[in-house]
Order: C-alpha cells, then sequence, then structure tokens
C-alpha cells in the first residue's frame, strides 16, 4: 500500500465541488465532517478528496494552513480503509469545524473513527 496523496486523488474540478455541495451526504465525528457523493471518474481512480478549514474559525491563513496539513496527513495515512473497502468512485470533502486546537494523534483517532463511520454508511 502506498501512502501518497497524489495529484490525481486532489478534488479540483468545479462541477464536483458544485456537486458535492448540491448532492451530496454527510458523515461526521466530531470535530470532522465528511461530505460525499458518487461520482464517475475516468482511469479506474476511487477517490477524490479534498480538505476544508473555516475562515470564521480560524482568522489566520497561518492557523487554518496547519489543519488543512493535519486534515491531508490523516487522509494519506488512512486512506487504505477506504480504498480496501468501497466499489465505486467518491468525491469526498473533509472540513474541521471548531475553534478548538486539536493534536494530531486526536486528529487521526478521529478521522480513522470518521472514515469507519462512512464505510458503514455507503455499505447500507
Amino acid at each position: 500500500m502506498s501512502f501518497t496523496y497524489p495529484k490525481h486523488e486532489k478534488i479540483k474540478s468545479q462541477k464536483h465541488i458544485d456537486l458535492l455541495f448540491s448532492e451530496g451526504k454527510s458523515v461526521t465525528k466530531f470535530p470532522l465532517r465528511l461530505v460525499y457523493v458518487p461520482i464517475e471518474l475516468e482511469n479506474d481512480e476511487k477517490i477524490k478528496i479534498g480538505v476544508s478549514v473555516s475562515k470564521k474559525n480560524f482568522k489566520k491563513a497561518v492557523d487554518r494552513n496547519h489543519y488543512k496539513r493535519l486534515l491531508r496527513e490523516c487522509y494519506r495515512l488512512n486512506k487504505h480503509l477506504l480504498l480496501e473497502t468501497i466499489e465505486r468512485s467518491y468525491a469526498i470533502m473533509l472540513f474541521y469545524q471548531t475553534k478548538d486546537a486539536m493534536t494530531f494523534v486526536d486528529m487521526n483517532e478521529k478521522a480513522v473513527q470518521l472514515f469507519e463511520k462512512f464505510i458503514l454508511e455507503i455499505k447500507k
């Protein structure tokens, strides 16, 4: 298993982002939220993912960027949980939804729980 976060896994298409916000379903494990929508991808790709931290919660770009980096790292280290279990392709957006500071260890633990909850949700 490759623990990378390559360019082709990053969500860039405005069409996919608009689809996420209009038709996406969400799963929450406070303070993280995952919004997902099934999409059609080429080249046998399974996931397109993006991260977001609210400007309302963190005024300084430095702080927002720090938490976005942590979210991407949580995904990178745990994406095997998703890739091994999902059958179809998904566009996913991860949100950090609190003003409270969080360590990487705690965030990683919450991310694993969030991914497991997401897997249970799509298996229904």
